[in-house]
């Protein structure tokens, strides 16, 4: 497979998209980004890489953290996790407060926000230095020590997350969030705040596409059937009230973030990212669905 000329090709057609969206307003960090950014970075199982444009830039990763967290949360409580969050996609948008009170404090999935605060809280619990535990696992993952918190990312979405402390407080009224609240919502906007460039994030989600391989890093262990339901909540729920349609342009399990970056897998083939940090109206890179869609169709080759 010529992945170099696939590359090209996709960046080539999809500049009609170019101008579509706009970034995320409501993190005022993340509007000092260039939103004409645009990277790509693919990894095959084989070890080699393909990547164009900006795909060395980091950017504020946001809620594609929620899939390391997912990887912690898994293999350190198992099937207990599950008595805590839902595995069924939720049908509405990523920060939703309605649908978390009708069902009594539990949230739909592990990918939308409500899921992620409720990881936050495990894993403030199970970690013996949660922060540095978590960071270290995100590097190990990418093969970079490098990889950092962004603290005044962290600080920016801290100072205007109302519906994400509404949400932390609707937890802990129905008895999911153990720990102290803001100690949560700190944790978890450090999660999000992880900067990481396309080539890092491509090569932190190849484990979670060959099966054949151990998954540990560490200390933290997935079984072969651990990461293939990661994979399959990446699939039904990794793109919000938007999954339906990603699963049936692109046909890859991935996760999203309003930082304008996408990751995916393709079993037992690659991992891949893409950056460009202009959102459609359901929080996704507007030029990272079109050119995933068109990787797949220029392959012929998802999961279906």
């Amino acid at each position: 497979m010529d992945y170099t000329e696939i590359l090209k090709e996709i960046y080539e057609e999809i500049q009609p998209y170019a101008q579509m969206g706009k970034p995320a307003s409501y993190i005022p960090e993340l509007l000092k980004v260039n939103p004409d950014r645009y990277g790509i970075c693919l990894r095959t199982i084989e070890g080699k890489e393909y990547a164009q444009g900006d795909s060395d830039e980091r950017f504020a990763v946001q809620s594609i953290s929620k899939v390391f967290s997912l990887a912690i949360s898994f293999s350190r409580m198992g099937n207990e996790l599950w008595k805590r969050i839902g595995v069924e996609p939720s049908g509405n948008a990523f920060n939703s407060i309605f649908q978390l009170e009708m069902e009594k404090g539990i949230p739909r999935n592990p990918l939308i926000n409500a899921g992620a605060l409720v990881m936050a809280d495990i894993l403030l619990s199970v970690l013996d230095n949660p922060e540095k535990d978590y960071l270290t696992f995100v590097r190990k993952l990418c093969g970079n020590d490098q990889i950092e918190y962004n603290e005044g990312m962290a600080t920016s979405e801290r100072k205007h997350g109302y519906l994400n402390a509404a949400i932390a407080n609707m937890l802990k009224y129905h008895g999911n969030i153990g720990n102290d609240i803001e100690r949560v919502l700190h944790f978890y906007f450090l999660q999000c705040s992880i900067g990481m460039s396309c080539r890092e994030l491509a090569r932190s989600f190849l484990p979670f596409a060959d099966h054949t391989r151990p998954f540990s890093f560490d200390g933290i262990e997935l079984t072969t059937s651990q990461v293939k339901r990661i994979n399959a909540i990446m699939q039904t729920c990794g793109f919000y009230d938007e999954a339906g349609e990603f699963s049936y342009l692109v046909g890859l399990p991935g996760k999203s973030g309003v930082g304008g970056g996408i990751a995916a897998v393709c079993p037992r083939k690659y991992a891949v990212a893409v950056w460009s940090p202009r959102l459609n109206p359901k929080g996704n890179s507007v030029m990272g669905m079109k050119a995933l869609e068109l990787l797949t169709t220029k392959t012929a080759i998802s999961i279906f």
